[in-house]
């Protein structure tokens, strides 16, 4: 299966609860909510719409609990996110005791990359992670994501958990697609290069 990373991000990098103000307020944090003004139609297709080659989820312990506390509750059947959350296969790496009621659940422990990649070597299109900034940006340094999906919103949050850290792994990317919404949210697809590539400009000189 492909490993896809899908996020949430402010034009400053933050990723932590843009659902709401009590989404995720860890390490004090008191602005979330912010990505809530941007959303229109267009957001909602595209979001919708990336869900169609999913086979499985893949949560770190904060987001997964976050989600196993809601989205059980959400059993619309006409709602396609509720029924794939809700459905398919999950998997959420932990290194603390946990109880995954919410099923179909697999503990990743232990070895994590080497659990993700064996996952990979499944059968299937795509596992999917939503949120889980810091399992996402570990994935990524460990060269195991092999597409970023990013919605940016136009605002600046000026502090909270990015998903880009400082001191970070570097990752070269190769963008596939770009959208706008009409509330200026961009839809940007990415797939890994492995390394990023460098080089010296030089004024006046010719490509």
């Amino acid at each position: 299966m492909k490993l896809v990373l899908q996020e949430f991000l402010s034009l400053d990098g933050v990723a932590q609860g843009p659902g709401s103000p009590e989404e995720d307020p860890s390490d004090g944090f008191t602005r979330g909510g912010w990505l809530v003004p941007h959303l229109d139609e267009a957001f909602m297709r595209i979001t919708t719409g990336w869900l169609d080659e999913v086979d499985a989820f893949l949560f770190g312990r904060h987001t997964y609990d976050n989600f196993a506390r809601d989205w059980p509750t959400m059993d619309d059947p006409d709602d396609p996110a509720a029924a794939k959350l809700n459905g398919l296969p999950k998997y959420v790496a932990t290194h603390r005791p946990i109880k995954a009621d919410w099923k179909p659940t697999t503990v990743l422990a232990g070895d994590v990359p080497a659990q993700v990649a064996e996952l990979k070597r499944q059968p299937g299109r795509e596992v999917q992670i939503h949120g889980s900034a810091r399992l996402g940006a570990s994935l990524l340094a460990a060269g195991l994501v092999d597409e970023l999906r990013l919605m940016v919103a136009p605002v600046v949050v000026g502090s909270g958990r990015r998903l880009f850290p400082e001191e970070g792994v570097p990752a070269g990317l190769r963008l596939l697609n770009c959208e706008t919404t009409p509330s200026g949210v961009t839809a940007q697809v990415y797939e890994s290069t492995g390394l990023p590539q460098y080089g010296t400009y030089e004024a006046g000189a010719q490509s």
